[in-house]
């Protein structure tokens, strides 16, 4: 493709302008080759003819589809109008600082303070590739730790820019970031001590200048140590060319270092009294600029702020002051007054009060301070001369003084901070903070600024080796050809500066010279490099200054003071007397020859990739060039060794206005840091790198059907580009992106917005035609219809005679009469019809009305007086009828005769109005009365109603009937009234509509006649369903009873079986066996022991038959008692289910009531009569199920007892059978039990005596056992009265007055619902019901919560034996249990679920049983029975509450850990509706570098990851209203987590993005419908998301689009708001950008609401836990353990 062929027409350039440095204009004229000028439209419509060179045409301008974006390398035209255009766009309009060039951030300082820098935007920066998310500082710190965490290789971020442009704040941002994700489980705070560092370092280092408030005077580079987890362990700080001179002197504007004046502002305070300092107007090194205070800043603030970040590095008070001391004495020392005595001496006052001051301070001799200050001592090989210095050598001597003071304890603080945060153990890695000053040029440039450049130009030389290599890497990667890319190489500027005999070593040797001067050494540097080094210029104008044309740009130098700032030196006699100070600080300042400590000689190991010149000169290394330069070097290797990341921070303007941008101050920085370098770089090669699924979505658009078919998204992309640009060799495949050339990307978009252009073309031709067609189609038909009548009216005036007109009135006339009678015998007809159906309406309703009177005479008395009032209301009509017929006779005369009758037809009309209106006022009185007798007519009927309620169920129907039909009458009166008013109103048509509402009327009538047949007949199923009900409980009164009597009988058969094996016993046997005190003990009763006896043997045989029948009987009577409890449910359902049909016919007949006093409402009234109907229908059908269930399970019970009535009597029979062997056996012994007779009888008393004992048990068994109505009770309870009366007898043989005592006894005291264990089992219960249970495969079979029933029902045995120490116990380790299987399975998702459930049924029922009132509401009577007696368990249970929080705490916080990842993949980056992808290109930091990206998350997924925890949560028994709680909850982590990445993700802010987030909560809202959740205010939650979505969709420029967005976006702060609206970006060339002016109106309307200025929501906060109070509906004597529990050492009792 030719170059001109992007030159044409429409397509815009950049030119250059002295204004803003470059300007667009559009391309007028197509350009040709050889032509010498191009035809240009400025933007202010002016023609511009320029001239162009050939070789050298002006740059392209990008479609404004690619202006905007976040990295500078997705610009199709690499070049700097471009990068220009793209910064002013993303600052000045989108107000976003941070823009990626490559892998720089361009960070430009705002002047503002800025919400983007909380802990919620570094969460949500944590963890993201660098491209995912919009550029941040926070982006460039996360790639640095992530890229250290990965690969184990030190990293280091080097930030650097003019003062003022933010470098230090940047800097501190980064720091501030990695204490934030890295911070260590120690309690040593080593974050906050790296953070406590920055205020110190910035107090004694920073300082006022004319372009920054908060300039750093130093360069620092800090080392942040991390150990193998990746924990911040300490950090180290090395510092480079502290700005010494501003110490001693300030420019206009300037201030000193921020410590002294924090000093002078805090002076007053106590203990700082003894600094005798004052404000710092009163001393020289601190007003010299002017000025002493910055607005908006407290120096006495900062001073506390100062104070407590020392005390948190462990530096104490006695140490802050001698830091203190020091400083003041600098300030007093500034003060002393030098006098000049003559030319050639000067005079320092022994008595001056400062120079007193600064000696008392620093434990000084005065006399000899004022003595060398003016003098200085000259050692020769022969003698020492002390010669005197003139005032200003004084002075300058002086403040050489305090230069040295205050460097050396600026290093020295700087030392003591590297101590504090010096570690314990092995440095892993580290990164690296380097905050350095930028590149700089002044109008007046001495040794600060040479030494500056100098180290920017080696920075710049490792930069581009970096970059160079990155560009390589990435060819190789991907597999391209790797050509040799040229750029620029400043070797040998650096060679000018430090090689031998350089600059440097020049000005080195120079300082040796005893007479060295500045002109000197100028001079040196003339003879040496003018002429013989292209980069080394002297100036025209000039002696004392030198150029050097640097990578940025030429710097002129002035030489004065080069030599002198190069030595540093101070006079050796004051270097003694501060040595010989009694204040050990600043003696230990000047200590000769201090051991160097290097703090990174023993945490790194480095090598230089390329060998530099080192001094070898021991007097080099004391000149500040030297150290400068054998610091830099250092940096060198230690930069070379790690893998940089580089922040170029760029000031906007000199002003410090809040984004204000000066294109021509911001371009001098951008050549100056590099940017546009890596810009040239990247743009010889292929600067353009699309991945093929971005090429694929993007321009998918200019792919043929053939294309589109292949199924390789690959190899479509290669085709299509073979295809669209023929020359191969602008671009390249590589492995997973495609490389472009510049311009190609352009061409690539002009083409597709072509083909868009094409397509809206042929849709607006179209359209257009289809709308043209419509039009001519509508004016040929009117054409056609005006022709029609205009011919009809010429033939009309054609044939138009009096003949005509004569016979056409005639036959008007003959057409009048005739039209006439047909009208008149049509009323006739209507009239006969009308009067018919009165005839037979009145008929019906006289004698309904005879019926009512005959049933109930007040009535009848009633309805008379309302058939009296309906009367007169029918005679009123009539009249009304007749009067009807006058206006209508009237009207007809009106057409006859015309305008004579107009007035009398008006007046006619106004007596008409008139009469309507006294008839509403008759209306309104007469509906009055009729309200008033229909509420004593319903009184009456509440009466009668009291009165007949015993009567018969039929009079009550038909009262009701009658209350309907009465209603239904008043229904009819009124719609009679009301079609009277629209008769009135309506004259036409007034007769028509009289007939449709009289035949209205009647249907309706009809219609509610039979619907109150139809409720007649369903009141009389009501009743044969209660009659079925009773009858049914009839039915289980008779089988309870014959189940009592089968008892009563096996009670007696018993009493006879003992009574005869009693009878069988030889008396004298027994009593031979028993010992001499035996029948002592006996006394006269001794006959109990033959009783005894004779019950053991029966007791014997009886317990081998029941024990042979109890298994059979316990499985039987289970099922039995199952049915019977689910009988009793289903009666208690039925009559639920009658009493709702009772509630459904009451509400119908108010419905009846509440429809007849409305007029309007007919068709209403059908239609809820008719699903009043269906639901009757419904009820019927239902009730009728249940009525044949309800029998068939009557009848299997019926059956059950039967054969269990022909079960008990063949053990009749079997118990007679032993009845006849043991008369048998009686028969033999009778001889025996003659002559005992006396004795027999005797015990026969004393039989009966116990046979009234054993009735008094069976009656108390059998009370019981009616209350608990549970047969399996009653069965077990025939074996404890077996075995009771064991016990009893056996207490009888040992002492009668036990005996008497078990005679008294009330019977076996019962525990149910509750579960035996020993107290030694208690441990076995924890392991296996709590530490060792699994829940899943368990839950499924059980009910919710049966762990906690089955603890519950072990507490209530603890509960019942009044065991206070048993219930403590088992209540501790309840809880210690619960909290030690959560702590073992923290992340496991389904334990936390399963054991937050049933805490919360365990403290359910710790509520419900607790004999509360408020919580027994719900109880059952025998629920109730089962409540704790003895202990109040209040405080467990507060106990429980708090472990139920935690336990719900943390299941959230698995939950988010599991939901998070995949939110903003399928919230945002998933492409739900497919056609409308809004993918564009990305520049360096790509998102994806898969041909596929179908392995992602989507939608699905988080719907699917719901459904997950929803399902686990109801299998596992939660709580409905703690699972609403939860899924709300996580809908607020969902819109909060999508909503903060919108925020930082300006490639997320447009259209289309806000239609798939609309998609995507639509898809969450019928998530909530389908699980019933919609009540949960889940939904609430996403309505910031929502409004942001329709924020991104709605239009964006007029004033009533600003005033929309400010009353719909309520949910949205003004922050969130203004920053979707910058962020705003099109997809296409269609849509359009949110303009400024449009931003600044919906900001005016936001600035009254007084919302959070918080930017990012708040992903932790958790809503307020409520766990409701739910009673268990399960009976606990029916629960069942499983024997998975493996709890086989519990008892049911």
């Amino acid at each position: 493709m030719a170059v001109a062929e992007l030159y044409t027409q429409y397509n815009r350039v950049w030119i250059p302008d002295p204004e803003e440095v470059w300007k667009s204009a559009e391309i007028a004229k197509d350009y040709r080759v050889g032509d010498k000028v191009l035809r240009l439209l400025l933007e202010d419509g002016t023609e511009l003819d320029y001239s162009i060179d050939p070789e050298s045409l002006p740059p392209l301008r990008n479609p404004d589809i690619l202006v905007g974006e976040n990295d500078l390398t997705a610009l199709s035209y690499l070049h700097e109008p471009a990068v220009l255009h793209n910064l002013r766009i993303r600052f000045a309009e989108s107000k976003l600082i941070y823009t990626y060039s490559g892998i720089i951030l361009v960070a430009m300082n705002p002047y503002k303070q800025l919400p983007i820098y909380g802990d919620a935007i570094i969460h949500a920066y944590s963890g993201q590739n660098m491209g995912d998310m919009d550029p941040h500082i926070f982006a460039v710190a996360e790639e640095a730790y992530k890229q250290m965490a990965r690969n184990n290789k030190n990293q280091s971020i080097i930030v650097s820019g003019e003062s003022g442009a933010g470098k230090t704040v940047s800097a501190r941002y980064a720091m501030r970031y990695f204490a934030t994700v890295s911070k260590s489980s120690s309690n040593t705070h080593v974050e906050d001590k790296v953070l406590a560092s920055n205020p110190i370092t910035e107090a004694v280092g920073n300082a006022k200048t004319t372009r920054n408030d908060n300039s750093s005077r130093f360069g620092k580079y800090t080392e942040i140590s991390f150990d193998e987890k990746n924990q911040i362990i300490g950090a180290n700080m090395r510092t480079y060319l502290l700005e010494k001179s501003r110490v001693v002197f300030q420019s206009e504007n300037e201030r000193n270092y921020h410590i002294f004046y924090q000093l002078c502002a805090s002076a007053q305070q106590s203990e700082f009294k003894h600094l005798k300092l004052g404000s710092a107007e009163e001393f020289n090194y601190t007003r010299m600029g002017g000025s002493t205070v910055i607005e908006g800043v407290n120096d006495r603030a900062d001073m506390v702020e100062t104070q407590k970040t020392f005390t948190l590095l462990g530096f104490k008070e006695d140490f802050q002051m001698d830091v203190f001391k020091i400083l003041a004495a600098i300030l007093h020392l500034g003060n002393v007054q030098i006098t000049a005595v003559g030319n050639e001496r000067s005079f320092v006052d022994e008595d001056d009060s400062h120079l007193k001051v600064f000696c008392e301070l620093l434990g000084l001799e005065s006399s000899k301070v004022a003595q060398w200050l003016c003098n200085r001592k000259i050692v020769t090989t022969s003698e020492t001369v002390v010669k005197p210095m003139t005032r200003p050598q004084a002075v300058n001597a002086r403040d050489a003084l305090a230069k040295k003071i205050y460097a050396h304890l600026f290093d020295f603080i700087v030392e003591r901070i590297n101590q504090a945060l010096q570690f314990s153990g092995k440095q892993h890695t580290f990164i690296g903070v380097l905050d350095i000053y930028g590149f700089e040029t002044f109008d007046v440039n001495s040794f600060e600024q040479f030494c500056i450049n100098y180290a920017n130009e080696k920075l710049q030389q490792q930069f581009n080796l970096h970059v160079f290599k990155l560009e390589q890497e990435e060819y190789i990667k991907e597999d391209i050809p790797w050509t040799l890319i040229d750029f620029y190489d400043n070797q040998s500027v650096i060679d000018l500066i430090e090689a031998k005999m350089g600059i440097l070593e020049l000005l080195d040797e120079e300082c040796l010279l005893p007479h060295g001067t500045d002109e000197n050494w100028l001079q040196k540097l003339y003879n040496n490099f003018v002429n013989k080094n292209s980069l080394f210029e002297k100036p025209r104008m000039s002696n004392t200054s030198f150029i050097i044309q640097h990578f940025a740009d030429k710097v002129e130098y002035q030489c004065e003071g080069f030599l002198e700032k190069n030595r540093d030196t101070v006079y050796d006699m004051l270097v003694e007397i501060l040595r010989a100070s009694k204040f050990h600080l600043c003696a230990n300042f000047f200590i000769e020859n201090p051991v160097p400590s290097s703090p990174f000689g023993s945490a790194i190991t480095v090598k230089s990739a390329k060998q530099v010149i080192k001094p070898n000169s021991k007097h080099f290394r004391s000149t500040v060039g030297s150290k400068f330069r054998s610091s830099l070097y250092l940096l060198m290797e230690t930069l070379s060794a790690t893998t940089p990341h580089y922040v170029r921070c760029i000031k906007p303007n000199d002003e410090k206005l809040p984004f204000e941008f000066d294109s021509k101050r911001i371009v001098q920085q951008l050549r100056a840091c590099g940017v546009l370098e890596t810009i040239r770089i990247s743009a010889q090669s292929y600067p353009s790198r699309w991945t093929y699924i971005e090429f694929y979505s993007r321009y998918g658009i200019l792919m043929t059907k053939q294309e589109l078919s292949f199924g390789d998204k690959k190899e479509v992309c290669k085709v299509v580009l073979h295809r669209l640009i023929q020359d191969s060799n602008q671009y390249q495949f590589g492995k997973t992106k495609i490389f472009f050339r510049a311009g190609q990307v352009a061409y690539l978009e002009k083409l597709r917005l072509d083909k868009l252009r094409q397509s809206c073309v042929m849709i607006q031709k179209h359209i257009r035609g289809w709308l043209q067609r419509k039009k001519f189609l509508r004016e040929k038909q009117a054409a056609l219809i005006i022709q029609r009548y205009f011919r009809g009216q010429q033939t009309v005036r054609k044939a138009v005679t009096a003949t005509a007109l004569k016979e056409a009135w005639a036959a008007i006339i003959i057409q009048k009469y005739c039209r006439g009678y047909l009208v008149r015998n049509l009323y006739q007809l209507i009239r006969v019809a009308t009067i018919t159906v009165q005839a037979y309406t009145r008929g019906f309703l006289a004698r309904r009305r005879y019926r009512k009177h005959k049933e109930n005479h007040g009535l009848v008395e009633k309805l008379t007086s309302l058939a009296a009032l309906r009367a007169s209301d029918v005679e009123k009509i009539q009249k009304l009828e007749s009067e009807l017929d006058r206006a209508a006779t009237h009207r007809h005369n009106y057409e006859e005769k015309g305008k004579r009758y107009k007035a009398a037809m008006e007046e006619k009309l106004a007596k008409l109005q008139k009469h309507n209106s006294e008839l509403e006022i008759q209306k309104e009185q007469i509906q009055l009365k009729l309200q008033e007798k229909t509420e004593e007519l319903k009184e009456k009927m509440d009466d009668l109603t009291k009165q007949l309620f015993d009567d018969v169920q039929k009079e009550q129907e038909q009262r009701r009937l009658l209350e309907k039909s009465f209603e239904l009458k008043a229904q009819d009166y009124e719609k009679q009234i009301w079609s009277l008013k629209e008769e009135i109103k309506a004259l036409k048509d007034e007769k028509m509509q009289l007939q449709h509402q009289l035949e209205e009327e009647c249907i309706t009538a009809d219609g509610l006649r039979g619907e109150v047949a139809q409720l007649r007949k369903q009141a009389k199923t009501i009743s044969e369903f209660e009659k079925e009900i009773e009858l049914l409980q009839t039915q289980k009164i008779d089988v309870e009873k014959h189940v009592q009597s089968q008892k009563r009988e096996m009670r007696e058969k018993m009493s006879e079986i003992t009574k005869q094996l009693l009878d069988s016993y030889d008396i004298e046997d027994v009593r031979s066996r028993l010992s001499v005190e035996d029948l002592e003990h006996l006394n006269e009763d001794g006959e109990l022991w033959f009783a005894y006896e004779g019950l053991k043997k029966a007791t014997r045989v009886l317990e081998s038959h029941f024990q042979s029948q109890k298994d059979c009987y316990e499985k039987e009577i289970e099922a039995l008692n199952f049915k019977v409890v689910h009988l009793s449910q289903e009666i208690n359902h039925l009559q639920k289910l009658f009493r709702e049909e009772n509630d459904i016919n009451e509400s119908i007949r108010h419905e009846v009531t509440r429809l007849t006093s409305e007029n309007m409402m007919i068709p209403d009234f059908k239609q809820q009569i008719s699903e009043l109907e269906k639901q009757k229908q419904d009820l019927e059908i239902r009730l009728n199920e249940q009525t044949e269930n309800m029998k068939g399970k009557l009848e299997e019970l019926t059956n059950q007892l039967n054969r269990n009535r022909e079960e008990e009597g063949t053990q009749r029979k079997t118990i007679e059978a032993q009845n006849e062997i043991h008369t048998k056996e009686k028969e033999k012994l009778m001889g025996k039990i003659q002559e005992m007779q006396e004795a027999g009888e005797h015990l026969k008393k004393q039989f009966e005596t116990e046979n009234e004992v054993k009735s008094s048990f069976q009656q108390e068994a059998s009370r019981l056992a009616i209350e608990n109505r549970d047969l399996e009770e009653e069965l077990d309870m025939k074996d404890r009265v077996i075995k009771k009366l064991q016990d009893q007898v056996r207490t009888l043989t040992k002492t009668i007055e036990k005996a008497n005592d078990v005679h008294l006894s009330s019977g076996p005291k019962e525990y149910l619902g509750m579960l035996e264990y020993k107290r030694e089992d208690e441990a076995k219960l924890i392991q296996n019901l709590i530490l060792d249970l699994k829940p899943r495969g368990v839950v499924v079979n059980m009910i919710p919560g049966l762990p906690a029933h089955i603890l519950f029902m072990c507490l209530r045995y603890a509960d019942s034996l009044n065991d206070a120490n048993m219930v403590k116990s088992l209540m501790n380790s309840t809880i210690n249990g619960i909290k030690q299987v959560i702590k073992e399975h923290l992340e496991d998702f389904e334990m936390l679920s399963f054991w937050l459930a049933n805490t919360c049924h365990f403290l359910n029922c710790l509520k419900q049983y607790s004999g509360e009132e408020e919580f027994m509401k719900h109880n059952s009577p025998h629920q109730n029975k089962n409540c704790l007696n003895n202990f109040d368990l209040s405080e467990y249970r507060q106990i429980l509450s708090d472990v139920a929080i935690r336990i719900y705490h943390q299941f959230v916080i698995v939950m988010e850990n599991n939901i998070q990842p995949i939110i903003v993949p399928g919230m945002l980056e998933y492409e739900s509706l497919q056609g409308i992808s809004g993918l564009k290109p990305t520049g360096f930091r790509k998102r994806s570098s898969s041909i596929d990206d179908t392995d992602g998350y989507t939608m699905t997924s988080i719907l699917q990851q719901l459904s997950y925890f929803y399902s686990t949560m109801c299998q596992n028994g939660l709580d409905p209203e703690l699972v609403r709680q939860a899924v709300k909850q996580l809908f607020f982590l969902i819109g909060a987590v999508t909503l903060n990445s919108l925020f930082l993700r300006k490639d997320m802010c447009s259209c289309r993005k806000g239609m798939q987030i609309r998609c995507n909560i639509s898809y969450l809202e019928e998530w909530l419908k389908d699980k019933n959740l919609h009540n949960s205010l889940a939904k609430e939650t996403l309505e910031p998301l929502s409004q942001a979505a329709w924020l991104l969709q709605v239009k964006k420029t007029t004033d009533s689009d600003a005033k929309e967005i400010y009353e719909r976006c309520t949910s949205l702060s003004a922050v969130q708001i203004i920053k979707i609206l910058n962020s705003y970006t099109p997809i296409d060339d269609f849509e359009k950008r949110v303009t400024p002016s449009f931003v600044r109106k919906v900001q005016a309307l936001l600035n009254s609401r007084e919302d959070s200025s918080q930017l990012m929501l708040d992903t932790k906060y958790l809503f307020q836990v409520t766990f409701p109070f739910t009673p268990s509906p399960h009976a606990l004597e029916m629960i069942q353990i499983p024997s998975s529990f493996k709890l086989g050492f519990l008892n049911r009792l």
